[in-house]
């Protein structure tokens, strides 16, 4: 019986912070006027000064920048550079990030949909308690990367777990361990 309450436990844990950004989605829909909804899912975008909409930014370096909440949405990022880049709680939005370097960079409390982290570096970031899904990290090296928390999709993680390995520098966590890897 303990065994179930801590696996209910955990389940609420990693969904509760879907719920949240759910339920903030709703909020703004019900609040904004009927002309803003009708524009796109890049309404949140045009507002934000790191906002990125429908360009082909390959190879840009935001290595070190800080681009906290920053906005990206259908950007194609093919080899950019988001080394140590501080991106909490940033939105990538259908983007295509094959190959981009992520190395020691903190994406917690980010939104990756629908993005493409295809042959990406990852090693060392951070991506607790973001929200991953339906992105694929094809050949992706996760060496290190801390996923506490985040939601990703059940077969990406699976997947992730072949070849995760190393403990994250900042966080002190076991990528295994942050993935729920067995």
């Amino acid at each position: 019986m303990l065994f179930l309450s801590q696996g209910l436990d955990n389940l609420f844990k990693k969904y509760f912070s879907l719920a949240v950004v759910l339920g903030m989605a709703i909020a703004v829909l019900c609040l904004a006027s009927p002309s803003a909804i009708a524009g796109s899912s890049s309404i949140v975008t045009s507002s934000s000064l790191d906002a990125y909409v429908n360009q082909d930014l390959s190879g840009k370096d935001f290595s070190g920048q800080n681009l906290i909440e920053g906005q990206f949405t259908q950007v194609k990022l093919v080899g950019a550079d988001f080394s140590n880049a501080d991106l909490r709680g940033a939105v990538f939005n259908t983007c295509i990030l094959h190959d981009a370097n992520f190395n020691g960079a903190d994406f917690g409390n980010g939104i990756g949909y629908l993005v493409e982290f295809n042959g990406a570096d990852l090693r060392d970031s951070i991506f607790t308690e973001a929200i991953l899904l339906r992105s694929t990290f094809k050949n992706a090296d996760v060496t290190g990367a801390d996923f506490t928390n985040a939601i990703l999709d059940r077969m990406e993680a699976k997947k992730l777990c072949e070849t995760a390995s190393g403990v994250n520098p900042k966080t002190g966590v076991d990528t295994r361990q942050s993935l729920e890897c067995r």
